[in-house]
């Protein structure tokens, strides 16, 4: 036992050490023209978000981007509230170029269907994609215009954050997400990357149809954002890009309850079991593995079976790491950082992880009143 659990704290050190040594080196953008160029199709697929839409469709009016160089493509996946109505209150006497489309979903997998639906209908060579439920920063198409101009990629990643956390469960997905983008931005600047949030995505249109699209995962509920940049690293891992940038994040809300941030956490999870890619594999087994060392740990320990400094140390080594990597990335995205609940949260982060693992190994789970199979 205490063999296995060096092996496995030597592997997340390694591991978590080449993410925040990749987050340092990959470099904060810089615009260097601000001369417009490329133009952009929006795509917002949208169920049921009447409550979150005036925050989007605001962010969207403040955009400093020239309104005839981007055209916005909503899609209804089938919505039972007011949510139609109110994209056309606000953008019907506007000089946008937008449509609300009707997604026809014929797999397990709405969203996808939803931006494959828009990018058929689409008019620019350039896709992207984000959630009704986001804010936009207002200089988000022309950061991403900047950066098309100066790299030479065809699918760009981009951060998210989470909007003003305020309660302790507002705090604990806001530590637990900003260690998945301090992750995936490091694994960009080791050139590994395996993750990417479909709330901030841009790609050629070209390049998804040369990758097939959604097509090899199309019964797959969730991962349109994964999948599609595993396939595309795959492909031609010089040809993507993460933007690096605080003029680009687009910031999200927190789940309100605990139901609905496990629903959410058990739907990320489940499409792990489909990765391809040997370093997510790699790595989601690591991280795994870590919290249920420290599990078993904590048991053996209570039990006498095990000295409670083996559980001291590997804590505290874990401790480290995700501070280092959190603190990193909560400094790029301006968020605050509370030491006295990072520590709570971390005592509490292995039971919830193994949680969530093992909800998502065993059982479907229920989105937006929906319920998928694994």
């Amino acid at each position: 036992m205490v063999i296995t659990a060096i092996i496995i704290s030597v592997l997340y050190l390694l591991l978590v050490g080449a993410f925040i040594i990749g987050f340092d080196s990959l470099q904060i953008f810089k615009k260097t023209t601000e001369n417009p160029k490329i133009k952009f199709s929006v795509v917002i697929p949208f169920r049921n978000e009447s409550e979150n839409l005036p925050l989007l469709l605001d962010s969207i009016k403040k955009l400093t981007y020239p309104k005839d160089f981007y055209e916005l493509l909503f899609v209804d996946d089938s919505s039972t509230d007011n949510s139609v109505k109110t994209i056309e209150t606000y953008l019907e006497n506007n000089l946008y170029d937008w449509k609300i489309l009707e997604n026809i979903s014929n797999t397990n997998s709405p969203k996808k269907e939803a931006i494959k639906t828009a990018i058929i209908q689409s008019k620019y060579d350039w896709i992207i994609t984000t959630d009704a439920d986001c804010e936009l920063p207002e200089k988000w198409l022309n950061t991403y215009d900047a950066y098309i101009q100066q790299q030479d990629n065809v699918l760009i990643a981009g951060p998210v954050k989470y909007q003003n956390p305020k309660t302790f469960l507002d705090h604990f997905q806001n530590l637990d997400f900003m260690s998945l983008i301090g992750s995936t931005i490091g694994s960009f600047g080791t050139e590994k990357p395996f993750m990417a949030n479909g709330a901030n995505l841009a790609y050629k249109k070209a390049f998804f149809y040369q990758l097939n699209g959604f097509e090899d995962d199309a019964n797959i509920a969730s991962g349109d954002d994964v999948f599609l940049l595993q396939k595309a690293a795959k492909y031609n891992p010089k040809k993507v890009g993460y933007l690096k940038s605080k003029e680009a994040i687009v910031s999200t809300i927190p789940q309100p309850t605990w139901h609905k941030l496990i629903s959410q956490r058990v739907r990320w999870a489940s499409k792990s079991t489909h990765y391809k890619n040997s370093f997510s594999i790699f790595t989601g087994f690591t991280v795994f593995a870590m919290n249920a060392v420290l599990m078993v740990c904590l048991l053996t320990s209570l039990l006498a079976l095990t000295d409670f400094f083996i559980l001291l140390c590997l804590f505290c080594i874990k401790l480290i790491l995700d501070f280092i990597l959190i603190y990193k990335t909560s400094c790029f995205l301006n968020q605050k950082f509370s030491f006295v609940i990072f520590i709570f949260s971390s005592f509490l982060y292995p039971f919830f992880t193994t949680y969530i693992v093992i909800l998502s190994t065993f059982r479907n789970y229920d989105w937006k009143g929906r319920t998928f199979n694994k």
